[in-house]
């Protein structure tokens, strides 16, 4: 019964090949062609899941692994977070698009490391148009007077194997005052995409707002504020 069926549905679908062929092409050639595109079709979906492979670096993991040199931030492939509490009930999130920022180090002598970056303020990003105008005014962050808000390592020191902390000075609004930026290396390889020795790292720092003159709606808005980067850098 199952034999009899299949050659009937075979048989059905070459006449419907045969009304819809070119002329001069039989039924069998264009069912061949068909089954030539489909396994070509199949080839080309698992080569492209090979190329994902292809295209991974081998990262060198540990500070001591990677390469000493000037590195510049990758800002396609950084981001920047803020995070401050929002009436107790969450930590409101937002971004900033636009910065720079340089790293110098050598993993002989990470205390010698020097990290670097500048960051425009009137980047802020909260997914609302309104409250990005709003905290760009002179009541929040004030860009016209005051718009960048910088960082610069005064001391480094190793923490562990992949860990080190970059002690600095942060001017904001126009204050500057220490902050401790924690830094985790993720590793480090030639990238394939750009041919350049790439570094990447995650990194954590805090705050009070107030210290820097910022002390609108405190403790209703948090005085804390927590910042995450994930970055990549590139060595030049």
């Amino acid at each position: 019964m199952h034999i009899v069926f299949i050659k009937a549905d075979f048989k059905s679908i070459l006449k419907s090949l045969t009304r819809h062929s070119p002329a001069g092409m039989s039924p069998e050639k264009i069912l061949f062609n068909k089954i030539t595109q489909s396994l070509i079709f199949l080839v080309f979906l698992m080569s492209l899941t090979s190329c994902g492979q292809l295209i991974k670096p081998k990262l060198s993991t540990g500070i001591e692994t990677l390469r000493a040199g000037e590195y510049v931030v990758d800002p396609q492939h950084t981001v920047i977070l803020f995070k401050i509490n929002h009436l107790g009930y969450a930590k409101f999130v937002g971004r900033f698009n636009q910065f720079e920022a340089n790293l110098d180090f050598s993993p002989e002598d990470m205390t010698a490391a020097k990290l670097s970056a500048r960051v425009d303020m009137s980047s802020v990003d909260v997914n609302s148009d309104k409250l990005e105008k709003r905290l760009q005014g002179n009541a929040w962050f004030d860009v016209a007077n005051h718009p960048y808000a910088t960082f610069a390592t005064t001391s480094a020191e190793l923490v562990d194997a992949d860990t080190a902390l970059f002690k600095g000075d942060m001017t904001f609004l126009g204050v500057t005052a220490p902050v401790n930026v924690l830094v985790k290396f993720n590793g480090g390889g030639t990238n394939v995409l750009t041919a350049k020795y790439t570094i990447g790292f995650e990194a954590s720092a805090s705050f009070l707002r107030s210290s820097f003159g910022l002390d609108s709606f405190i403790p209703a808005l948090g005085d804390e504020v927590e910042l995450e980067i994930h970055a990549e850098f590139q060595r030049q």
